[in-house]
């Protein structure tokens, strides 16, 4: 019965197995390897605890406002159909996969002190208004993540069969009976656990809160840890913290998965969407609005940095151009290795054996400090290797390992819709191993694997954690390269780079999430 737990194929078991304990080896075993390397945990003093508490406090805020705002800016684009839909979502899904220090530049040419919105202020005769420290934090934690749960929710609202909207029309149904009958049950199914992955994000902040967090009041877990590693070379306080973060976020998840229930939908026949409840004009205007508010907050500091940097591309040094060619070779492996890692871990969890512990292990790389993954395969690599020598496969791996959990979150409830749609059919036909997966399980998982591909290419092409504490000057990264440039002031070249590190980023994403791109046309 596909709605049991079924036994699973030799293969998979293997597979899901050896995710599993590689996922633990990369996440527990660094921390560990901190821990023995510090000699023990060490005692938390009352900056520490200021710390959590701001941790908290900004991760709940800034998850509950990106989740909040994604439900009406996906519904719209749920039941909308115009020009250029398709390209709107690539381009809404680019703030989520911009490096961090590239987008900070855009909030600030926007937001800042000498920015758009405080010149339209002063303008007006009000006062300007500060980024700094918790609204700061938090306004920027909403720009990254906003897409995310967009996309997320769109995948959503798009998995529900057309039949169920056909059925609806022919039943009457308004809009306020669609959105309790179909929307409703989706959101209950999907909103525990996007809010969780939202809220690990900002549970683990370290750029945003280095940048924007306005000084001790306004320091996150993570930035505790980067201090403690830098300025003090503490290990042990480092890793008692990280091994804090790390409870906190199983809560968090464990938490989530209670209330996380299934839709109930069941499958459909791939019909195009159509959506006979959206033709009144109040809602066109609704959506209207909607979309050009979303686009605006997006989009405004995108158009900031291409126009910085667009005139300083052809100019740019032959270092940068190199560093590049290195950040596509570390984003296609950190793909394909998350991808192998990802597939079997999903299929076990959709398939009901130890799902809650499979789901609970792939969500521990968002729980863990990306800074203390590093400095554990650091103490691990340097007695047997330069770590140097091995900077670009090391990071590969570890950007890897911390896209898991955003590619779980696409992958698991598409796993679980195939399986309990056509899991009963397929073991009445005898249908198992690669023939089942060729012919059911992928072409059914084909939208979020491309979406999940393209956001962990993305998101490994602007990575700047793991490549700082490794590479040397001969193995830098773009977005190394970036950070470079603008340590030595050369803003001009920093800016030209932010747009080549942008185009690569976006070309990533765009190429790979063909699943996206097919439903945008829908």
């Amino acid at each position: 019965m596909a709605d049991r737990a079924q036994p699973l194929s030799l293969p998979l078991r293997v597979g899901a197995g050896a995710a599993a304990a590689l996922v633990l080896a990369l996440t527990l075993g660094t921390l560990g390897a901190v821990l023995l390397r510090a000699g023990g945990a060490s005692a938390l003093g009352a900056a520490d605890w200021a710390a959590l508490r701001f941790t908290l406090t900004q991760a709940f805020v800034s998850a509950a406002l990106s989740v909040l705002l994604a439900i009406p800016v996906a519904r719209a684009l749920a039941r909308r159909r115009f020009p250029g839909r398709g390209i709107l979502i690539t381009l809404l899904g680019a703030p989520f996969i911009l490096p961090v220090i590239v987008a900070v530049m855009g909030i600030l040419t926007i937001f800042g002190r000498s920015g758009l919105v405080n010149d339209g202020l002063a303008a007006l005769g009000f006062g300007r208004i500060s980024i700094y420290g918790f609204h700061g934090v938090v306004l920027a934690h909403v720009f990254f993540n906003l897409p995310l749960a967009v996309r997320l929710l769109l995948q959503g609202w798009l998995a529900i069969p057309a039949e169920r909207f056909r059925l609806s029309a022919a039943l009457g149904f308004r809009p306020g009976d669609i959105a309790r009958h179909l929307e409703r049950p989706m959101l209950r199914a999907l909103l525990p656990g996007i809010f969780v992955t939202i809220f690990l994000i900002c549970l683990t902040s370290f750029a945003v809160a280095l940048t924007l967090g306005g000084g001790p009041k306004a320091t996150t877990i993570e930035l505790a840890i980067y201090q403690a590693f830098r300025f003090d070379f503490d290990l042990g306080r480092a890793a008692t913290l990280a091994a804090m973060q790390l409870l906190l976020c199983a809560i968090a998840a464990g938490t989530a998965m209670r209330f996380s229930l299934p839709s109930g939908f069941g499958a459909g026949l791939d019909r195009p969407v159509a959506r006979w409840d959206a033709g009144a004009a109040t809602l066109i205007l609704q959506d209207a609005a909607v979309l050009t508010l979303g686009a605006a907050f997006l989009l405004a500091p995108l158009a900031a940095i291409a126009l910085a940097g667009l005139p300083q591309l052809a100019g740019l040094p032959a270092p940068v151009w190199h560093a590049a060619l290195r950040s596509l070779g570390v984003a296609l492996g950190s793909t394909a290795f998350a991808l192998a890692l990802a597939l079997p871990l999903a299929l076990a969890v959709a398939q009901r054996r130890r799902a809650d512990l499979l789901e609970s292990l792939g969500m521990l790389p968002l729980a863990t400090s990306s800074l203390i993954l590093g400095t554990g395969l650091f103490l691990l690599l340097r007695p047997i290797a330069s770590p140097g020598d091995l900077a670009l496969p090391v990071t590969a791996l570890v950007n890897a390992t911390m896209a898991l959990p955003f590619i779980l979150r696409a992958l698991i409830p598409a796993a679980r819709d195939a399986h309990e749609g056509y899991g009963r059919l397929a073991d009445s036909l005898g249908l198992a191993g690669v023939a089942r997966l060729r012919l059911l399980t992928l072409p059914r998982l084909r939208r979020p694997l491309g979406f999940a591909a393209g956001l962990t290419a993305a998101l490994s092409m602007g990575d700047l954690g793991v490549i700082a504490l490794f590479a040397d000057g001969e193995r830098a990264t773009l977005p190394l390269q970036l950070y470079r440039l603008m340590g030595a002031y050369r803003m001009a070249d920093a800016a030209g780079a932010a747009v080549l590190l942008l185009a690569l980023s976006l070309g990533l994403f765009w190429i790979f999430d063909r699943g996206g791109r097919a439903d945008a046309d829908a």
